[in-house]
């Protein structure tokens, strides 16, 4: 910043400097394809100018220096000098990513929320619902709310006017498909597909996997509430209303899961929605990988982590939970409270807001409470061993987490997270 003020003679000197290491460069590189007599010159340039400026000359003669050995590099530089526009573009790219890629690797590196494990703290992808009959956000407010919410409209449009039917495999539970696809037509992912029938006829919709509130919306634009969905669903089982109906449950396997087709109380009208709603990005947040290099993790942080050495999660990911117990540390669920070394768990706000059940938080639950949960059941104690940590989720009565898996090891430790750089809500800021 302060070669603003620098003299014209110092500027001279260093950009003489800066000339000699690009003669340099094209000596080295190109020295076994250049002729004798184009060496040479190259050769007694360069030295040229180095006496000049070991000799302190005045500014023009430097300057007539510079000229000369430019000279020579027009003839012998080739793509190292004059460089073109698309040279300079690569090499400005490769640097650029180089450093990005340092930066994510060793210091700080972006996260996404997947689900609401970690709800209310952060956010996973939540849903803006607008049923049929209802006013939807238009075009331009669209636009507004992608760019700063992230949010992508979602809709079954029916294909024609007549009687609605969706396959079920489970009370409250949408049959649904995986298919493979691509997320902003780039990379790849996998989505949940849902089937409305019209009179035999399908439509559908798509939803990211991790988005696990679909029966939700539908529950809550076909019935209204659950209680009105619990009572159809049992009088269509008394009435033996259910046709048999398999479904894949992944495109790329020929395997069947058992479903049941069940006809739905509306009637679709050609051309309108049959459900419609607004999927709005989880928070994404920068995080730190350098401070537990240095400082041990704190019990009450934000703990990111990979999951490729967890046998029961299967697949390595990034997890985001909050770390309430290290090695050492003996757990115990009372539910709403989570107990550490006998007293109730302290380090974080969403500990006492959970152990008070202040809503939205829910409270501490015992691992029978989750499906497939092995740990923290109800009078049990756990004892974190040596070289692990326990980490649990915010929303803990639909939190998969240590209570179901077990324990994170050490070297498999990420980070914390730091900031939430987006969505532009009011959780926008410093992580909690």
């Amino acid at each position: 910043m302060f070669g603003l003020f620098a003299s014209q003679e110092k500027k001279m000197r260093q950009n003489a400097v800066n000339w000699l290491e690009l003669a340099d460069k094209v000596w080295h590189f190109r020295r076994d394809v250049l002729r004798a007599n184009e060496l040479q010159e190259l050769d007694q340039r360069r030295a040229a100018l180095r006496v000049l400026l070991k000799e302190k000359a005045d500014v023009g003669k430097i300057k007539l220096g510079i000229e000369s050995l430019e000279g020579i590099l027009q003839k012998t530089g080739d793509s190292i000098y004059p460089k073109t526009s698309l040279t300079e573009n690569i090499e400005f790219f490769l640097v650029a990513a180089i450093v990005i890629l340092g930066i994510r690797t060793y210091f700080v590196q972006p996260f996404k929320i997947p689900t609401n494990s970690m709800w209310p703290t952060y956010y996973g992808m939540t849903a803006e619902n607008f049923p049929p009959g209802t006013v939807a956000p238009g075009s331009v407010e669209r636009v507004i709310r992608m760019a700063a919410f992230g949010a992508e409209r979602c809709e079954a449009v029916a294909p024609k006017s007549g009687a609605i039917s969706a396959t079920f495999i489970g009370k409250g539970r949408m049959g649904y498909t995986l298919k493979s696809g691509r997320t902003w037509r780039m990379t790849s992912a996998i989505y949940r597909e849902y089937t409305f029938y019209v009179d035999g006829d399908a439509t559908t919709v798509r939803v990211p996997e991790d988005f696990s509130d679909f029966d939700k919306l539908m529950i809550e634009t076909i019935f209204g509430t659950r209680e009105a969905f619990d009572q159809y669903w049992d009088k269509m089982v008394t009435e033996q209303k259910f046709i048999r109906h398999d479904i894949k449950v992944d495109e790329s396997s020929s395997s069947l899961i058992p479903a049941v087709l069940v006809p739905l109380p509306k009637e679709a009208v050609a051309g309108q929605p049959i459900v419609r709603f607004d999927l709005m990005t989880g928070d994404q947040l920068f995080v730190d990988r350098v401070s537990y290099h240095f400082f041990r993790p704190q019990v009450g942080q934000g703990f990111v982590f990979k999951t490729g050495n967890i046998a029961a999660i299967g697949q390595d990911q990034y997890y985001i939970k909050r770390l309430v117990g290290v090695p050492g540390d003996v757990l115990e669920v009372k539910s709403p409270v989570l107990y550490r070394n006998n007293k109730p768990i302290t380090g974080a706000r969403s500990f006492d807001l959970n152990a008070k059940r202040v809503a939205p938080y829910t409270g501490y639950t015992a691992g029978e409470t989750l499906y497939g949960a092995r740990y923290l059941y109800t009078g049990q104690t756990l004892t974190i061993p040596e070289g692990s940590f326990f980490a649990m989720g915010d929303n803990s009565s639909n939190s998969s987490d240590g209570r179901v898996w077990g324990y994170v090891p050490a070297p498999d430790v990420v980070g914390r997270p730091l900031f939430i750089y987006y969505p532009f809500t009011r959780r926008w800021g410093p992580a909690r």
